[in-house]
């Protein structure tokens, strides 16, 4: 039987303050236009780390019995690869956190929108499903979305569309307009990590057939893309700040850019990029700063 310890490594903690930063975002929202409740935010939470570790196991899973966990992989090694688990154990480990997760999911409808919000209660729960889903496809199966270049979109719209003004709904029931440029910041700074993680990994990648957008692009036209990524985050999350105006302290969430300044730099004159592992944790720590920082001031 599998340690505690061994399923928190399978879990990879390190990927979870990323996963929480829209969370973070559309509470902050919806705080600041009097709408905020402390027990959907926290269920909120628990919802989007039960997806993060879905998809962690899932990942660890599909990428191990596919064989791209392999000697030549750079990052980190996975807890099947290094036969701390084994595929029927991470199967297992798969079911109970979707169980669990769903269980979460229910809760927090219910907590929203109570009994009165029928249509609104399935359309979250579709979005809980599909979520579900979206973890487990991302990597196991014939038709794994993330072994065709589809990743980046699929991080884009959960991490950014849907936890950002999908968390903001679950609040004020109000309909978004100036947000989506928030959402739309974080969306593409989670999608700057999952590419940070496809250009360190594309050559050993397309070894072993996992078509990543990195991999489609090249080295030149990967780091491209990393740079639009980049630019486009900082510049949407300004124009939110600008659209939503009332509060100058809030501009002090631009603080987590700064290391981003430095990221930009290195990558730049990073030419093998199996190098690039640690600017992963740069970028999400400082998209979680951002998101932390912005949720903490809108308190003022």
């Amino acid at each position: 039987m599998p340690s505690a310890q061994v399923w928190l490594q399978a879990a990879r903690l390190r990927t979870l303050p990323l996963s929480i930063s829209g969370i973070l975002v559309g509470g902050a929202m919806a705080l600041k236009e009097g709408f905020f409740r402390w027990d959907v935010f926290i269920l909120a939470i628990l919802a989007t780390l039960g997806f993060q570790v879905l998809s962690n196991y899932a990942n660890d899973y599909g990428d191990g019995v596919k064989g791209t966990d392999n000697s030549d992989r750079v990052g980190p090694q996975r807890a099947m690869q290094a036969g701390l688990l084994s595929a029927s154990q991470l199967k297992s480990g798969m079911w109970v956190t979707s169980l669990v997760t769903i269980v979460v999911v229910i809760a927090l409808i219910y907590v929203a929108f109570g009994k009165t919000h029928v249509v609104l209660s399935l359309v979250y729960l579709f979005l809980g499903i599909t979520a579900i889903i979206a973890a487990i496809k991302y990597t196991v199966g014939k038709s794994a979305y993330g072994y065709r270049g589809l990743g980046d979109v699929f991080v884009f719209l959960f991490f950014g569309l849907v936890s950002v003004l999908g968390s903001y709904f679950l609040f004020t029931m109000k309909w978004p307009s100036y947000h989506i440029f928030g959402a739309i910041s974080i969306g593409l700074l989670a999608t700057l990590v999952l590419h940070l993680n496809n250009m360190r990994d594309r050559e050993s990648d397309a070894r072993v057939g996992k078509h990543t957008l990195a991999v489609h692009l090249g080295k030149e036209g990967a780091l491209r893309y990393h740079n639009a990524l980049l630019g486009f985050g900082v510049i949407s999350w300004l124009v939110y700040l600008w659209y939503s105006g009332s509060n100058p302290l809030l501009y002090g969430s631009a603080v987590g850019f700064l290391p981003l300044l430095f990221h930009f730099i290195k990558v730049q004159k990073t030419q093998d990029h199996r190098l690039l592992d640690p600017q992963l944790k740069v970028v999400a720590l400082s998209t979680f700063l951002l998101s932390l920082l912005y949720f903490i001031l809108s308190f003022i």
